[in-house]
């Protein structure tokens, strides 16, 4: 009977292949692969032109993984120099496979991998990953001291079967000129309580998420409780009164009256993050549960009262306000 196969020597071979790993035998039929890597904090405007480029280059029958530093590499070379946080790991996660991501992988920045030469820290990713493309902007740089390059990654690929696809800059309008989007210009905007311009540039409000923990209990005192919010490493925005959303504990979404700051008229605190849910009555100075809050407006800054009464008549002019300047999505029908 035959098998198939028109010579002898092409049954050996045939017999050889069916003996392989079937990740060998099928390595070249595998879908092209698109590699990014970085820190994508935030994944604003600048990271989506990644993976719009990293998909036109593989299509839609390709795969975009995304290799997220985790936590920033700076935790580890420059510990007094760590920048707060735009997002959280499953922030990151979930934005990037919104983007087009079809994998999102962590890299832990450990000493022993950041020490890897430009050679090896590439080996080690294609090796892994098998990118047909590598795709990053102009200032991307890997390896022991940064040492690597567009220019070095290009080299390598060429010897190591991907290309590179290099990223122009994306710039944004802004105080009327162009800048470039970088999750630096976004930090510095939402440290001056700059949200609005911030969700410019990263494509949606500004949000962090934690857990709700103990505190003072003073909002529940003057009839407008709120819920402490343990922010971690989040940057929090500029001291002031911000409009926004966030969920109650059952995850339903509600217009949020959000503090930042010491509590001036009172004695002063650390900086805390305190969210009241507009039409809400249930107890969210419980602890515990899980919240993101968004920040949209900024209302107006920190105050100090010469007394309660005014104070009362401050907070229930925001809250108005923030029920007027915040739309909640429409329920799908």
């Amino acid at each position: 009977m035959s098998t198939g196969w028109g010579t002898p020597e092409q049954a050996e071979l045939g017999r050889n292949l069916a003996t392989r790993p079937t990740t060998r035998i099928f390595r070249a039929m595998d879908a092209d692969t698109a590699l990014l890597i970085g820190n994508f904090d935030g994944v604003h405007l600048g990271h989506r032109a990644l993976v719009d480029a990293a998909r036109a280059g593989v299509g839609s029958s390709g795969r975009v993984v995304a290799l997220a530093f985790e936590p920033h590499p700076r935790s580890v070379l420059q510990a007094d120099f760590v920048p707060a946080r735009l997002s959280s790991r499953d922030q990151r996660d979930r934005w990037l496979r919104e983007a087009g991501c079809d994998e999102v992988h962590f890299l832990e920045p450990t000493e022993a991998f950041l020490s890897q030469t430009p050679e090896a820290f590439v080996d080690s990713m294609v090796d892994r990953f098998h990118p047909s493309r590598i795709v990053e902007g102009a200032d991307f740089r890997f390896g022991r001291d940064r040492a690597g390059d567009l220019t070095l990654l290009r080299e390598l690929g060429a010897s190591r079967g991907f290309r590179v696809i290099e990223v122009p800059e994306v710039h944004a309008p802004f105080e009327g000129k162009q800048v470039a989007v970088h999750s630096g210009l976004i930090r510095s905007l939402i440290h001056d309580g700059l949200v609005g311009r911030a969700a410019c540039l990263l494509e949606r409000a500004y949000a962090i998420e934690g857990l709700v923990v103990s505190g003072d209990r003073r909002g529940r005192e003057l009839g407008i409780p709120t819920a402490n919010v343990d922010h971690g490493a989040f940057l929090l925005p500029a001291d002031g009164i911000y409009a926004g959303t966030a969920c109650d504990p059952s995850g339903k979404l509600h217009r949020a009256a959000i503090s930042v700051g010491t509590k001036p008229t009172f004695e002063e605190t650390p900086r805390v993050c305190e969210v009241h849910l507009l039409d809400y009555d249930g107890p969210v100075d419980d602890y515990g549960w899980f919240v993101s809050v968004r920040f949209e407006h900024w209302l107006r800054a920190q105050v100090t009262y010469d007394g309660i009464e005014p104070l009362l008549e401050q907070l229930q002019k925001d809250l108005d306000e923030t029920r007027r300047r915040v739309e909640l999505p429409t329920a799908p029908e």
